[in-house]
């Protein structure tokens, strides 16, 4: 019978390559195929856009992000923030997978984000060879951020049962 620690880092595994897995295949894709913003402006009323659009502009990679181009403005926000959750689950995907072995039980949470970090690498260099697609270094930052929330608040976590068991 397999031991339990055993199953579980097999099962964490899986769960983690399939999700980099995925995260390489919406990766690949062109730009075009992931582009929102048509939908966007059909499900989001310009008259909507206009009431509630914040005056915000400002620079990203060299580029300017303004709230003069909404649906542009929108798609840039929702497409940011999926990187921080994609990487943030990736993290948490590998410090559950590294959790359940004894060797890096104890730096399951800083080498959980070292790899995801360098999987956000990676794949940024892969997308540089994908047709419409861009590989930017800032964007391994804003994936850093998703892996920074995670790490600290896993460790946070930890220390509070630790705390609170302590008591």
């Amino acid at each position: 019978m397999m031991q339990r620690n055993h199953r579980s880092f097999i099962v964490w595994l899986i769960l983690t390559v399939l999700w980099m897995g995925f995260i390489f295949y919406k990766s690949a894709e062109p730009y075009q195929e992931q582009d929102i913003r048509p939908m966007l402006s059909e499900w989001i009323p310009q008259s909507v856009v206009d009431q509630w659009m914040p005056h915000i502009e400002f620079t990203y990679d060299g580029g300017l992000v303004t709230w003069k181009e909404p649906y542009d403005f929108i798609e840039f926000i929702i497409r940011k923030g999926g990187h921080i959750a994609e990487y943030a689950l990736l993290t948490l995907l590998w410090i559950k997978t590294l959790r359940a072995t004894k060797r890096f039980r104890s730096t399951a949470i800083l080498l959980g984000a070292v790899l995801s970090v360098l999987y956000a690498a990676s794949d940024e260099w892969h997308q540089s060879f994908v047709p419409g697609r861009t590989g930017h270094a800032i964007d391994v930052g804003m994936d850093s951020v998703g892996v920074i929330l995670v790490a600290c608040g896993y460790g946070l976590v930890l220390l509070l049962r630790r705390w609170k068991r302590a008591r």
